[in-house]
C-alpha cells in the first residue's frame, strides 16, 4: 500500500476521533479536513444549445474539486473586473479556489460575457444560466445539490446578488432563489452597477436604483446573505451595503447581515482569501457551516 493510498483510509478514522469533540454535524466532515488533491476540470461549457460565438468563448468555468470527499458543499464564484474584464484563471482567482477546494468545499470558477461587446442583462443572465448548471450537475461529481453557494468579488459580487435576488433569472432553468443555499457577495454594488449606467449613458457619480439593481429587488423570499467590503473599499461601496442589508431587513429578511473588515481595500478584501488564515476566507466556511 503507498502512502498515499495510507493517507485515504486514515482520513475517515482521524474524521471520526475529531468530529465529536466539536459536537459537528457528520455532514461537516468534510468541510473539517483538508482533501489531500484537489482535482480540476476545465473549460465545461455551461450553455448549450443555440448559442452565440460569445457565448461559446465566455461561458465557460472550471470545476475545482476536493478529491476523496462526498457530499461537499460547492461555491459558484464569480471574478471582479467591473463586468468589462476579468476573467475565471487569473492568478488570484485561482489561488481563491484551491485554498477552498483544499479546505474540502468545491468551486466552479466562472466566465461570463463582458461589457461593451455584451450588454446588461447579458452577464447576469451568464451568471444564473452558470448556478443553475452547478445545481444540476454537481451530484454527478461527488456535491451535494442543496448546499451550494454563490460569492464572487466586486463585479462578481453584484452578480451574486443579482441572481440571488431577481426571481426570474433562476427560474427560467427551474431553479428558486432559495435552492441555492446562500449568498456571499464580495464588495459588490448593491445599487445598479457602474458599467451598466455607463451603457445607458448615465453619469458615473450618479447613484441609480432600478431593475438593474440587487437593492431594487429586496425580499424576504430568498436564501441567507452575507456581504461583505472593506473599511478602506471604493467610495460608498461599504454603505451600499449597510443600506442593502437594513433594506432587505426592512422586506423582513431574517437571515442576511453585513461585514466591514477594517484595514482592507477593495482589492485586498477578497485577494488575501487564499492565505490560510484569512478572516474573509473564515467567514465564508463558517457561513457554509451553518446554512
Amino acid at each position: 500500500m503507498t502512502n498515499r493510498q495510507i493517507r485515504f483510509v486514515l482520513l475517515p478514522v482521524l474524521l471520526l476521533a475529531v468530529i465529536p469533540c466539536f459536537a459537528v454535524p457528520s455532514s461537516f466532515a468534510d468541510e473539517l479536513s483538508k482533501a489531500s488533491e484537489v482535482r480540476i476540470v476545465s473549460d465545461v461549457p455551461y450553455k448549450t444549445g443555440s448559442v452565440s460565438d460569445a457565448e461559446q468563448s465566455r461561458c465557460k468555468l472550471d470545476w475545482y474539486l476536493p478529491v476523496g470527499s462526498k457530499d461537499f458543499p460547492t461555491i459558484v464564484w464569480f471574478h471582479g473586473g467591473g463586468l468589462k474584464n476579468g476573467h475565471k484563471a487569473g492568478e488570484h482567482d485561482v489561488a481563491i479556489a484551491k485554498r477552498f477546494a483544499a479546505d474540502g468545499i468545491a468551486v466552479a470558477s466562472v466566465n461570463y460575457r463582458l461589457s461593451p461587446a455584451a450588454t446588461y442583462p447579458a452577464y447576469v443572465e451568464d451568471a444564473a444560466a452558470a448556478v443553475a448548471f452547478v445545481y444540476r450537475e454537481v451530484e454527478a461529481l461527488g456535491g451535494a445539490s442543496q448546499r451550494v453557494f454563490v460569492s464572487g468579488h466586486s463585479a462578481g459580487g453584484y452578480l451574486t446578488a443579482m441572481v440571488g435576488l431577481n426571481p426570474e433569472l433562476l427560474s427560467r432553468h427551474g431553479v428558486k432563489r432559495t435552492d441555492i443555499a446562500g449568498y456571499m457577495p464580495v464588495a459588490g454594488q448593491m445599487v445598479t452597477h457602474s458599467t451598466v449606467r455607463s451603457e445607458r449613458k448615465v453619469p458615473r457619480p450618479r447613484q441609480v436604483i432600478d431593475d438593474a439593481a440587487p437593492a431594487y429587488h429586496v425580499t424576504a423570499d430568498t436564501s441567507p446573505f452575507l456581504c461583505i467590503a472593506g473599511s478602506n473599499d471604493l467610495p460608498v461601496r461599504s454603505e451600499e451595503n449597510r443600506f442593502f442589508v437594513a433594506a432587505m431587513k426592512a422586506a423582513g429578511h431574517q437571515h442576511i447581515r453585513f461585514v466591514e473588515v477594517q484595514g482592507r481595500d477593495h482589492g485586498t478584501v477578497a485577494n488575501l482569501m487564499s492565505e490560510p488564515d484569512d478572516e474573509v476566507a473564515a467567514m465564508l466556511i463558517e457561513f457554509i457551516k451553518q446554512n
